[in-house]
């Protein structure tokens, strides 16, 4: 008998690439990321992700308008083994 396996997801985000904008942060249908307190060296705010909650959706990702500042990360659950 094969059991499901379980997926989980989390965001990385490249904080110097981040410009602060916030439409990453306005795209996550589950609320997961928020603005960060600590200045990029760009002197910028930049987004951060909260620890859990990513639902592996890509709308962060999608949204973000510098390439590469934001991967959203699949773990499975059964292996522990990333994916991306």
């Amino acid at each position: 008998m094969t059991g499901k396996i379980k997926k989980t997801h989390r965001v990385e985000i490249i904080a110097d690439e981040c410009k602060g904008c916030g439409r990453c942060i306005n795209a996550c249908p589950k609320k997961v990321l928020e603005m960060g307190t600590v200045f990029n060296f760009m002197g910028t705010t930049y987004a951060v992700y909260k620890g859990s909650g990513c639902i592996g959706c890509g709308g962060c990702f999608y949204a973000c308008p510098e390439p590469g500042a934001i991967s959203v990360i699949e773990i499975s659950e059964d292996d522990n083994e990333v994916q991306q």
